[in-house]
């Protein structure tokens, strides 16, 4: 197994270890999410449904900015309608949901989603829920899925081009786990990054990125221009 220096495992995927479609199946937990979002983020303005559905059907929950919380929040269901192959050893980390949230000047509708530079968030919140049902994988705390090999910026307007998995800061503990009679799901905000601040975590774990993320004040709601946390600043035409 290849690692990084941090001593965290490297998992590659080639296209060849894509699953043949399947349709969607499992045991759908909408409603259970449905309330629990309802409790811990706000009142769901909608849900995007999707039409074509391969592994799992994944749907996103809107909920609008408030007063309260002046963002836009989008969470994942039917990830977690069926587990993820885990590793030996790993226990109770077998369905996760996913959550973003947008600056509230965000575009969000059907139409807006036309134009990459508003889509890319839902992409991707769609494309890693479903993803560890397609390459029969898991995805977990701390994980980080980069835009491609090289990583390429997720849009025209950001240099961001990698996904890390970190339980929300914004919605407090009680939105970190959902549990169920038969399960218990877990909660993960979608936080871009920089290529630094990839380079500092597979160095010495994502743990390092917390102390540069107090500092500039990062947290679940996206800044697409936002400081990049572990690049070093030239000092005097050094670095």
């Amino acid at each position: 197994m290849e690692k990084s220096e941090s001593g965290s495992p490297i998992y590659r995927y080639k296209e060849s270890d894509h699953k043949e479609f399947e349709g969607a199946s499992g045991e759908p937990s909408i409603e259970e999410i449905s309330d629990h979002i309802k409790k811990h983020v706000g009142e769901i303005e909608m849900v995007f449904h999707e039409i074509v559905s391969e592994q799992v059907h994944i749907d996103i929950h809107w909920v609008k900015p408030t007063k309260d919380k002046p963002f836009h929040t989008l969470v994942t269901s039917g990830m977690s309608d069926k587990p993820m192959n885990t590793p030996d050893g790993v226990e109770n980390c077998e369905y996760a949901e996913l959550s973003i949230c947008l600056p509230k000047d965000w575009k969000i509708s059907e139409e807006d989603f036309k134009d990459e530079k508003n889509y890319w968030p839902i992409r991707w919140l769609k494309y890693l829920a479903r993803f560890p049902h397609e390459y029969n994988t898991w995805l977990s705390y701390g994980h980080t899925i980069p835009n491609g090999d090289p990583a390429e910026h997720f849009s025209e307007n950001t240099q961001l081009n990698t996904m890390v998995l970190l339980p929300t800061i914004v919605f407090g503990e009680n939105f970190h786990s959902l549990k169920l009679e038969n399960k218990t799901i877990d909660f993960y905000s979608l936080i871009p990054l920089y290529s630094e601040e990839v380079d500092l975590k597979m160095q010495k774990g994502v743990e390092a990125l917390f102390d540069g993320f107090d500092k500039f004040g990062v947290n679940d709601i996206l800044e697409i221009n936002r400081p990049n946390t572990a690049k070093r600043k030239k000092l005097f035409g050094l670095f």
